[in-house]
């Protein structure tokens, strides 16, 4: 009998996080978001910044464009993966690539 795993809900990647016990937004290289109060956030898996402010930040990601807007934003680290953006965060829009 023959797989079809493409045909399966989920698909490959999730077979793979499945056998390798990982969640399937770290197979499938989604943003993960995480905040620290309205005063720091962490964002993994971003693909550049795209606009830079004191009141907004606009981060590209797999997902689409994450606009950070608030006052004092600082960026505080980047490497090629993550960001952490510093200030008073007001809130966050997703500018998603699938029509948000």
């Amino acid at each position: 009998m023959e797989r079809n795993r493409k045909g399966r809900q989920g698909g490959i990647l999730s077979a793979v996080a499945e056998l390798f016990d990982l969640p399937g937004d770290v197979v499938a290289g989604l943003p993960h978001l995480e905040m620290v109060g309205s005063r720091q956030l962490y964002l993994e898996h971003h693909t550049g910044i795209l606009a830079y402010s004191e009141e907004q930040i606009d981060a590209n990601t797999t997902a689409g464009v994450l606009r950070i807007r608030g006052r004092d934003l600082t960026l505080l680290a980047m490497t090629a993966e993550e960001l952490r953006i510093g200030g008073t965060i007001f809130g966050m829009d997703w500018l998603g690539a699938d029509g948000c």
